[in-house]
């Protein structure tokens, strides 16, 4: 049922969608696609592909540099967007890699644009999805400039927590994570030593475990405090819009 997917549950955090607004999201589903870990789904540099819909699975978002060092822009979860702002900018600004294998639905740009036709509503609220994930990336580069090794991690898994908790697959217990500790480096701008070195302050600390594929918050309230995590910047509250 499409009132219960991860899209749903996302956006309906901005728009409380209705049964005609739900209905137009059902109509894009209809090109279901499956991509295995590690494969490319979109290039940088590619021109004239589709936008996609991550149903199950996660993937990163990256940037490649000519001397082969990558810097990961982000991870994907159920309910994101993949390559939306390419499709709309016609050529790919970075490459997305599935981290496990997923299933995607593909959206061509027409049908996405006849959506926002038929619903405007539905377009405020993809609109009020972007605005939330630049709003994300804003964070990162504080992450990276002005943040500490161990407080950059820990900001990075509460915000993590509390977009799955956003889709319902997470909550301030902890959340199932298939990250590698070298997609962390490059996602943080450590060493994958330096990401091992991190994560044990933050165990030892009795804050937060990471292990075995599962991120464990110890003391949920001392990891907010001393990561200075605000969770106002990812709009979460409830819908604006009835």
């Amino acid at each position: 049922m499409i009132d219960n997917t991860p899209l749903v549950r996302k956006l309906g955090a901005f728009v409380a969608l209705s049964d005609p607004e739900l209905s137009v999201l059902a109509s894009l589903h209809k090109r279901r696609r499956t991509f295995v870990a590690g494969r490319d789904l979109v290039h940088q540099g590619q021109s004239d592909q589709a936008a996609y819909i991550l149903a199950s699975g996660w993937a990163c978002s990256y940037k490649l540099l000519e001397d082969g060092q990558r810097q990961i822009v982000d991870f994907q979860i159920p309910g994101d967007f993949l390559g939306l702002r390419s499709v709309l900018l016609n050529v790919s600004d970075h490459s997305i890699e599935p981290v496990t294998d997923v299933e995607v639905t593909e959206i061509l740009v027409t049908d996405l644009l006849n959506a926002f036709a038929q619903t405007p509503r539905l377009a405020t609220a993809v609109l009020w999805a972007a605005s939330r994930d630049e709003a994300m990336v804003v964070e990162h580069l504080v992450d990276l400039g002005r943040r500490d090794a161990a407080e950059r991690m820990a900001h990075f898994l509460l915000e993590l927590g509390a977009r799955l908790a956003l889709v319902g697959l997470g909550s301030k217990g902890g959340y199932a994570c298939p990250l590698t500790q070298y997609l962390l480096a490059d996602a943080l701008g450590l060493s994958a030593v330096h990401v091992n070195r991190v994560l044990r302050q933050l165990r030892e600390a009795e804050m937060v475990t990471f292990r075995d594929g599962f991120v464990a918050f110890d003391n949920y309230d001392q990891l907010v405090n001393f990561a200075g995590f605000e969770l106002s910047y990812m709009d979460q509250k409830g819908p604006l819009l009835r």
